[in-house]
């Protein structure tokens, strides 16, 4: 469909499509976060072992990645009004589904249906945004659609933790109906039907990437349960990620309508911008999951005081992106906003190596707020460069590709995180008690906790625990900071984006 085409019908329900859209990207990005809380909940009630129960969130992350690189070709051969119908109801549907289910069984399969549906909103909604917004205002419109992707995942955790304490674990997914139904009603109403064209589809190519995809994931989600290579499983995982990539790269090579053209990494942007959402994906989400084990096991915060000290990195965000909206429409340079946010973000997290087992909450809050302005000044402009060198046709696969490198960054963080965590805090605890002999300058107070019996000693070992663990969480954000600071050289490879006045936008319209 040209740009031309249902101009007027596009501007006259905007503001209807840009809530609608908005409230799907929420739905999704929600669901990748809301559920983390609730598993101890689900795995009573679904008499389900402590691998089984991880299968809840696996199953997810899985269908979705695998699905994410079909949207493109949906897209052309559904269009994109009805792929998106069809996504919003079906997630909705699989949403009430889970919500309903009896068995871990059940519950493994509605996820996986649940991420194959919501696979399409994110980079759907992102190119719908792009295509009704004229170039001059596409910093605003992924201002708009941001707020979903970025805020999403933080509100999760304590929305999650909220309806769980207060109702039940079914409600982290019933909560879908109502913004579902919203969404599907707006988009239906306001979304102009849109051309479709033939095309074959690249069976071969896409069960290659698929494989590589969801290998790849899985060993990223199962390595630290699996103990890495130890596991066989983790190997096998490890080989088919490896031969899928590897053989798609070669069909891409030598077919001639590839299922996802790679060669749309010899855009600069394209590229730089999707190194730059890895990243990105790594440092929230690997934040994301640090922060409640550290304030509810180490500080003894409950769930819902947790929720409440996490909730500012998602204001900080909104008005970062509310904020860089305006500045980008009124022509500053993308690359010098996306730098201060990589800086903000970096010294955020230099805060955060300094916390402490004692660390004021004000502390907490304030270092959330500046995060979140960080990130936010990030993910706008790093979202807006990357799709302004390449043609508008190829908008929804790029945007399936973007979505995608944000998810595996996601899952590399967590998975880095993590097992650096384990094995540190393994670390941290022999280094600690080694220095704990009655030759030190804590002798004395060692004799005396050691002369009350087993129990104190057991708190004596659990203290040190709790001090190595702390560490460990130390080391992880430091690791993270570094990363941002290594990252940010990549926005020499950006080109500036034209401004409103010039050549650019004028050939958009």
């Amino acid at each position: 469909m040209s740009a031309a085409v249902n101009t007027h019908r596009e501007v006259a329900n905007r503001g209807l499509l840009v809530v609608s859209v908005m409230l799907a990207t929420l739905m999704q990005a929600l669901d990748t976060t809301i559920a983390n809380v609730a598993l101890p909940n689900m795995q009573g009630t679904l008499s389900a072992t402590q691998d089984q129960i991880s299968w809840v969130l696996t199953s997810y992350i899985v269908a979705a990645a695998i699905a994410t690189p079909a949207t493109g070709w949906l897209a052309s051969v559904m269009g994109r009004r009805r792929l998106l119908l069809i996504a919003i109801a079906g997630f909705t549907f699989a949403s009430v589904l889970c919500g309903m289910a009896t068995s871990i069984g059940a519950m493994v399969a509605f996820r996986l249906l649940q991420g194959l549906f919501g696979a399409a909103l994110v980079p759907l909604s992102q190119s719908t945004l792009l295509d009704v917004y004229p170039r001059e205002k596409h910093g605003a419109a992924m201002a708009l659609w941001g707020m979903g992707v970025m805020v999403g995942p933080i509100l999760g955790p304590p929305l999650g933790g909220w309806l769980t304490d207060s109702y039940s674990w079914h409600w982290v997914f019933l909560i879908n109906v109502p913004i579902g139904a919203l969404a599907l009603l707006g988009v239906a109403a306001s979304l102009p039907t849109d051309e479709t064209r033939a095309s074959r589809f690249d069976w071969r190519g896409f069960a290659f990437l698929a494989i590589g995809i969801g290998a790849l994931q899985l060993f990223l989600d199962r390595g630290e349960q699996q103990d890495w290579f130890g596991s066989v499983e983790i190997q096998v995982e490890a080989a088919l990620a490896f031969l899928g990539f590897y053989l798609y790269a070669v069909h891409w090579k030598f077919s001639a309508r590839p299922f996802l053209d790679l060669g749309l990494f010899a855009d600069r942007n394209f590229l730089a911008s999707n190194l730059f959402i890895f990243v990105l994906g790594v440092v929230l989400f690997a934040t994301m999951a640090l922060l409640p084990p550290f304030l509810q096991g180490l500080m003894n915060y409950p769930v819902v005081t947790t929720g409440l000290l996490l909730a500012p990195r998602g204001i900080g965000t909104l008005i970062a992106m509310m904020l860089v909206g305006r500045l980008l429409a009124r022509g500053a340079d993308a690359r010098v906003l996306a730098g201060i946010g990589m800086l903000l973000t970096a010294y955020s997290l230099w805060t955060m190596t300094r916390f402490n087992l004692d660390v004021p909450q004000s502390t907490i809050v304030a270092t959330g707020v500046v995060q979140g302005l960080g990130l936010g000044l990030v993910f706008v402009p790093i979202s807006t460069i990357a799709y302004s060198t390449l043609p508008m046709a190829a908008r929804t696969e790029a945007a399936g590709i973007f979505s995608l490198m944000r998810n595996i960054g996601s899952s590399v963080g967590i998975s880095i995180v993590m097992t650096l965590l384990s094995r540190n805090t393994q670390l941290n605890h022999a280094e600690i008690a080694a220095r704990l002999t009655p030759y030190g300058d804590n002798a004395a107070q060692l004799a005396a906790t050691l002369g009350h019996g087993a129990a104190n000693l057991a708190a004596l070992n659990g203290e040190v625990t709790r001090q190595a663990s702390a560490i460990a969480f130390l080391d992880d954000f430091w690791l993270m900071m570094v990363m941002t600071l290594v990252s940010i050289p990549l926005l020499l490879l950006l080109k500036p984006v034209r401004s409103a006045a010039g050549p650019a936008v004028v050939a958009d319209h």
